[in-house]
């Protein structure tokens, strides 16, 4: 089954805890610490795997978790950082973050890879704390959280040539004519639902990927019809191969009808080269009616061409003519050449403090990640969470809004004391 359209949800791993260790050692009097810090949590990674050519597999698996690194050990001994989880996704797929919109990377050529979540560091042991005036530190971190998202996939299909026309027009008897692929084909509208691609040969050493676009109605860039489900896979070609429908009313009308859709959906979409081919050249009633027709289309400072996709007459001459006109086209730049590899979480700096009913919550993905990271117990690492908040200003911020001795602050699932 094509499945073009997917939703996810990933979370990268957890980082290890550091750990709290004093050596201990027969005549080595004050070993000092040497409690190991934990190990990376495993990253969550889309990498394009040439074979796929649909977002089937996320149809059933919605859920991507990477595994936590593991945890520091005596002896400085550092954890074992974990695996990164690295999902396949077939050429041409764009991600999207589900929640906010946001474009976080294009997926086309075979092996490119995007970090969609990077995984937690590990928590400092307690070596790292030592110091001339703390020699005997009893605090470490915990390790840092994962990411979590929710992704939205479109894949786009990547072809050279794109074959596009109202339903019923003979695109995929075409496709078929000109390549190895085998669609389905019936006398009635909208036998095609899904695209399909084939691969044509030019001459001995050129060869073009063409997609089959299943048939376009009016009102289908607002989704009538099959609608704007396969209008998106059109922005991958270069060139487009306008098929007419010889024995339609007025071909004419559905020619300017298609390209008003496009517009629609996408203005660069009628930017893109055509070349413009009238079926079913074997049936004695277009044949009749050609020279009319072609007149037409000349008035309109159209090139139109006359062809039989059934009967295969004057496709490969098509071919060849839109080959001609794909060297001349340069690739498209739908997108940012450079896009992010991965995006930093939020300044912690950026904070907001709102009032609540029975106290103060600091918004911050930053500062709730660090209070993560604070192990409780320890005091040592609750007196360096507090220098932590003077250091970004939260407790000036927190005086400011009226905090008074003794109120409780929130922060993600902490519950704190206020205190001058």
């Amino acid at each position: 089954m094509f499945i073009d359209q997917a939703e996810i949800e990933v979370k990268s791993g957890k980082g290890g805890d550091g750990m709290v260790h004093f050596r201990r050692e027969k005549y080595v009097p004050r070993g000092g610490p040497d409690g190991g810090d934990g190990g990376k949590g495993g990253d969550v990674i889309l990498e394009v795997l040439p074979t796929l050519n649909t977002l089937a597999a996320f149809r059933y698996t919605t859920r991507y978790v990477a595994e936590d690194g593991k945890n520091g050990g005596a002896q400085n001994r550092t954890g074992r950082s974990a695996e990164d989880l690295v999902i396949p996704v077939p050429p041409g797929t764009v991600v999207y973050n589900a929640e906010t919109g946001e474009l976080l990377g294009d997926l086309t050529q075979p092996g490119q890879r995007l970090i969609v979540c990077k995984g937690g560091r590990g928590g400092r042991g307690n070596t790292h704390f030592k110091s001339s005036i703390n020699q005997t530190p009893r605090t470490a971190e915990r390790g840092e959280p994962g990411e979590e998202k929710r992704l939205r996939l479109e894949l786009k299909l990547i072809a050279d040539i794109g074959i596009v026309g109202v339903p019923n027009a003979g695109k995929s008897t075409l496709l078929a004519a000109l390549t190895h692929a085998r669609p389905k084909i019936a006398p009635y509208p909208f036998t095609t639902l899904e695209p399909n691609l084939g691969v044509a040969e030019v001459d001995d050493e050129t060869t073009v990927i063409l997609a089959d676009i299943p048939g376009l109605i009016e009102g289908a860039s607002h989704g009538a019809g099959l609608g704007f489900e396969f209008l998106r896979h059109i922005t991958r070609t270069r060139v487009l191969i306008h098929l007419l429908d010889g024995l339609s009313p007025d071909p004419l009308a559905d020619y300017a009808q298609i390209n008003a859709e496009m517009a629609l959906f996408d203005p660069s979409l009628r930017q893109k080269p055509q070349i413009v081919a009238l079926n079913k050249a074997d049936q004695p009633e277009v044949q009749e009616r050609w020279q009319e027709l072609k007149a037409k289309f000349k008035k309109q400072k159209v090139d139109v061409m006359l062809i039989s996709a059934l009967a295969r007459t004057g496709v490969r001459e098509l071919l060849q003519k839109a080959a001609a006109l794909l060297a001349e086209t340069p690739p498209p730049s739908e997108l940012p050449a450079h896009l992010p590899v991965y995006r930093p979480a939020e300044d912690p700096h950026d904070f907001r403090i709102e009032r609540e009913a029975d106290g103060w919550r600091i918004i911050s993905k930053a500062i709730e990640r660090a209070a993560e990271m604070t192990p409780w117990d320890q005091p040592g690492a609750v007196r360096r969470f507090q220098k932590l908040m003077e250091r970004l200003g939260v407790d000036e911020a927190l005086r400011q809004a009226g905090a008074q001795e003794g109120d409780t602050v929130f922060i993600g699932e902490y519950e704190l004391e206020y205190q001058e």
